[in-house]
């Protein structure tokens, strides 16, 4: 995995007026009461679920699609999905500018997440994660192997799984190289001529008249400040998820290649945004 992406300054925080706290604490009530009683009727189905399909999860993921949904509708952050996620087996490739992008590519389909090991121990965030089954993986390469295993086993159960190869999250007006290490699971024996990678793009666009960084997140920019800011500002802006089509694992000489594709793909509706000074 890649080291976190830094640029060379920071978006310069803007103080919260009186009335953006009233909008912070309004939607954060809002959201909250959503998430919890979307977390509770996951972990029921959970119950039931695992001593009938084991892994598999037939009905808990189209919980946090809805939950993620209406939280990006109390966000107010207009959505729009240009194409269709694939109906093939395999994962979904995406370029990271933001953890709301979370929110957004679970909003567009039932995917698992793959997600760095440090995440699992972040309070709230990491019991959510692995509540709605996210694979963590570690940067150590003593384990590759487990890894790899791991992620095998996830593909057979049928999960979609979704994992970002730039490796960190960026300020969301740029794509970074992808990295080629975790698409070598698709080339297992018995995976590799059923597999299929759809590249997704997400593309934000910041509200009229703010830093067109305002969705980015990145660097050593702290999640709690982040978000705060995003829920007080008056006006929101727009995001985009483009599902390209889906590169047959089959078709790729090999993991370079695939990774390769799958960046072409995602690079080719990027909005080209004005450079950030």
């Amino acid at each position: 995995m890649s080291p976190t992406w830094q640029s060379g300054d920071l978006p310069v925080p803007t103080k919260i007026t009186a009335d953006g706290w009233l909008r912070v604490v309004a939607k954060a009530l809002a959201l909250g009461s959503v998430l919890v009683t979307g977390l509770v009727v996951l972990l029921i189905l959970r119950l039931v679920e695992r001593p009938f399909f084991g892994t598999a999860r037939p009905w808990s993921p189209y919980v946090t699609q809805t939950v993620c949904r209406i939280a990006l509708g109390l966000i107010a952050l207009r959505y729009k999905a240009t194409g269709q996620p694939m109906a093939q087996a395999g994962a979904q490739v995406a370029n990271h500018g933001s953890w709301l992008d979370v929110l957004v590519l679970n909003a567009g389909d039932r995917v698992y997440f793959v997600s760095k090991s440090e995440v699992s121990d972040w309070p709230g965030i990491g019991w959510l994660a692995r509540a709605t089954g996210t694979l963590f993986i570690s940067r150590r390469a003593q384990e590759a192997g487990s890894q790899k295993t791991a992620f095998e086993d996830r593909l057979q159960a049928g999960h979609r799984l979704l994992f970002f190869p730039e490796g960190t999250s960026t300020d969301a007006q740029r794509i970074l190289p992808f990295k080629s290490s975790l698409f070598a699971a698709f080339f297992a024996e018995g995976l590799e001529d059923d597999m299929h990678i759809q590249p997704v793009t997400v593309s934000y666009k910041a509200p009229d008249g703010v830093d067109p960084r305002f969705y980015g997140w990145w660097g050593d920019m702290g999640f709690g400040d982040h978000a705060l800011r995003l829920l007080a500002a008056r006006r929101q802006g727009s995001v985009e998820v483009t599902y390209h089509a889906p590169l047959a694992v089959a078709d790729a000489t090999d993991r370079k290649a695939l990774a390769k594709s799958a960046e072409e793909a995602v690079k080719s509706v990027f909005p080209k945004l004005p450079s950030v000074s």
